[in-house]
């Protein structure tokens, strides 16, 4: 008797519930679960009024402007998610991917630095094998990374290294080290760099600068008088002044030509800086993400 009654309830489940309890558990809010399933609002909490049915017990209790799970589905979410992911990998598996034929639309997140040297080979590289795809670059929101990778909103990151869960994975893309840009050509010693004024380049509004938190760990540090967004912009403000500014060398050299700088050995021992390339363990198998992955691999090591 048992077996026919779990076989019935097995029989009305519906397994794009499932798909709605992993985004609500990741969002904690109904509004954004909305959002990223492309549902209405109600649609949503239709959903978790059925698996309330389904399981005897509400699954989501109100939290302020959000949801909290209850202690059943902290007990049911990490099965869930597994269980989507098996599908999604067997799905994956069997599926065939041209790319003369694919029309879908990429994102792919980014430090808008890499714009005008990597996407734009990307893109043109893409477009003689897919032709029919669509791109887009968006700014890279760390806050939101895996969140943005396991909808499915984002398909692929670039960023330096972060710590992650056991849900992403990520591999070296791009390994490029430091060097010193100048007005004039000096031979440039550690005293004289530590004694400078330097131009630092970060998009966030405070905190260090990937070159700070590096000297940091030498045990030392350096003058910061100007702080700006763009390589490009800091590039112009040092070809006006004594100011230094240490960079990338790759995107250093990309606009050497145009504002006549010096590029200078970096007199300090500081590590080469990786870029690593960020998906989500459920495309792990997809032959498109696969595909996207090498060329961009590919891409990088020319």
């Amino acid at each position: 008797m048992n077996r026919v009654h779990d076989s019935s309830r097995l029989a009305r489940l519906d397994l794009n519930l499932f798909r709605v309890f992993d985004v609500v558990f990741r969002e904690r809010n109904l509004t954004r679960a909305a959002e990223v399933l492309s549902l209405s609002q109600s649609a949503v909490s239709h959903a978790l009024a059925r698996l309330r049915e389904q399981f005897g017990e509400p699954l989501f209790a109100r939290e302020g402007r959000g949801v909290a799970p209850t202690p059943l589905a902290e007990r049911l979410a990490p099965e869930i998610r597994e269980a989507l992911a098996l599908l999604q990998q067997a799905v994956h598996r069997t599926g065939h991917f041209e790319p003369t034929r694919d029309a879908a639309h990429i994102t792919l997140a980014m430090n808008d630095e890499l714009e005008p040297s990597l996407l734009c080979r990307w893109v043109a590289r893409l477009h003689t094998q897919a032709p029919q795809a669509r791109v887009t670059s968006i700014r890279l929101d760390r806050r939101r990374l895996e969140r943005e990778l396991a909808s499915g909103r984002l398909d692929l990151a670039i960023d330096v290294a972060q710590p992650t869960s056991s849900e992403l994975r990520h591999t070296v893309l791009l390994r490029d080290s430091f060097c010193v840009v100048s007005a004039r050509r000096q031979k440039l010693e550690a005293e004289t760099y530590l004694a400078a004024r330097h131009v630092a380049v970060s998009s966030r509004r405070t905190g260090p600068a990937i070159e700070d938190l590096l000297l940091s760990r030498l045990g030392t540090q350096r003058h910061v008088s100007v702080r700006c967004q763009h390589y490009e912009a800091a590039c112009r403000i040092v070809s006006g002044s004594a100011l230094l500014l240490t960079m990338p060398r790759r995107r250093a050299e990309e606009l050497q030509a145009a504002l006549g700088n010096h590029l200078l050995p970096m007199p300090l021992m500081l590590p080469a800086m990786d870029l690593h390339l960020y998906w989500h363990r459920q495309v792990d198998e997809d032959p498109r993400s696969r595909w996207l992955r090498s060329e961009l691999l590919a891409l990088a090591s020319t």
